[in-house]
């Protein structure tokens, strides 16, 4: 695909005018959540309360709703840490905006131009991918990856697509963007999320040694960058997400790459595998919801294994955290190799469904 100077130039001006003047003056968290009542928030509490039985029949650990910045309702303990699996590449995604800005990342890069490479070696055509085709999932390098959890039914022949033609949920993808990101900004992932957002959004449950590198080093070089948060501090990062990027009068995500990120750059019948015209389209690292309504117009969410999602809703400054904890024995495990079970899990359809009945509350 060609190159797009103009656009990338207009989004690098756009993003830095954004990091001067994005002053956020709606309610945000201090050192814990304020809460309010469902009826202060426009939700029916009855309504809401409704929806326990239905959620006790899932295996759901913990669900918070988040709207005007405040609490208005949970389910279970969202304080609990827990593996985020698959919702970390829209973190890296986050963390990804602030270097574009400054031009510390050009999207257009190459992997031939960064000089990477891998176990088995990347074929010519594959080392002709940007940066912006691992970031959709359609570098078109079909190399195993480093760490369980992408689509690995019908995996094309390496060389049979052109980098930015193909979208395949391919963990070599999101594993290599967080190489990408290393490489070029000379920060770890870990340090990077704890310095720029943990930090700064005052997160209660961060702990940086929990944060861990895991996968087959004897497959890729390039292994999974896994995060373990709580389901409050998740909601954190979607409320940043929701205010565009902007928390407490200081713009931490820059508003363009808010708005660019989560555009829809893969729509959902241009997708692959199980996620072909399916409920979500593709942006930069978020699943972006179709065809919804007006309190769903510019949504995007982050999707995790087993049930880990951040549902962003900007048009009503509404964020939506569902969690299914799973132990971090298992993670472990699982990224190396060692546990092959199965637990429990809350699909992306389920949960949005559920989503559906709690703005159905609202009053």
């Amino acid at each position: 695909m060609p190159a797009e100077p103009t656009r990338r130039a207009a989004l690098a001006s756009l993003a830095l005018a954004g990091s001067a003047t994005g002053a956020e003056t709606r309610p945000t968290p201090g050192a814990s959540w304020d809460t309010t009542s469902p009826e202060a928030a426009g939700y029916r509490a009855a309504a809401l309360e409704a929806l326990r039985p239905r959620i006790q029949a899932l295996p759901t650990t913990s669900v918070m709703l988040v709207a005007g910045g405040r609490e208005v309702w949970r389910y279970g303990d969202p304080a609990e840490v827990s593996y985020l699996a698959s919702a970390r590449k829209s973190i890296l995604s986050m963390l990804y905006g602030r270097y574009v800005a400054d031009g510390t990342i050009d999207l257009d890069r190459t992997l031939e131009s960064l000089g990477l490479d891998d176990v088995r070696g990347l074929l010519p055509i594959e080392r002709q991918a940007r940066i912006r085709d691992l970031l959709t999932a359609r570098s078109g390098v079909y190399h195993p990856a480093g760490s369980p959890g992408g689509d690995e039914s019908g995996v094309p022949a390496r060389g049979s697509h052109p980098p930015g033609s193909h979208f395949l949920y391919n963990n070599w993808d999101f594993n290599v963007a967080g190489t990408v990101f290393e490489q070029l900004t000379g920060r770890s992932v870990f340090d990077t999320l704890a310095q720029d957002l943990a930090g700064p959004l005052g997160m209660q449950d961060f702990d940086r040694a929990r944060q861990r590198m895991l996968g087959f080093p004897t497959q890729s070089r390039h292994l999974a960058y896994h995060l373990f948060l709580s389901g409050r501090d998740m909601a954190r990062l979607g409320l940043l997400m929701a205010r565009g990027g902007a928390w407490g009068g200081r713009q931490l995500v820059p508003a363009a790459w808010v708005a660019e990120s989560t555009r829809n750059h893969v729509p959902a019948a241009q997708l692959s595998g199980p996620y072909l015209n399916g409920p979500l389209g593709y942006g930069y690292y978020w699943w972006v919801p179709e065809g919804r309504g007006p309190d769903g117009a510019g949504s995007f969410m982050a999707n995790g294994n087993y049930g880990q999602f951040i549902l962003v809703l900007p048009a009503i400054d509404t964020v939506i955290v569902h969690r299914r904890a799973v132990s971090d024995a298992f993670a472990v495990g699982r990224n190396l190799g060692t546990d092959t079970s199965n637990p429990s899990r809350v699909t992306a359809t389920q949960f949005l469904a559920l989503a559906e009945a709690m703005l159905a509350a609202r009053a």
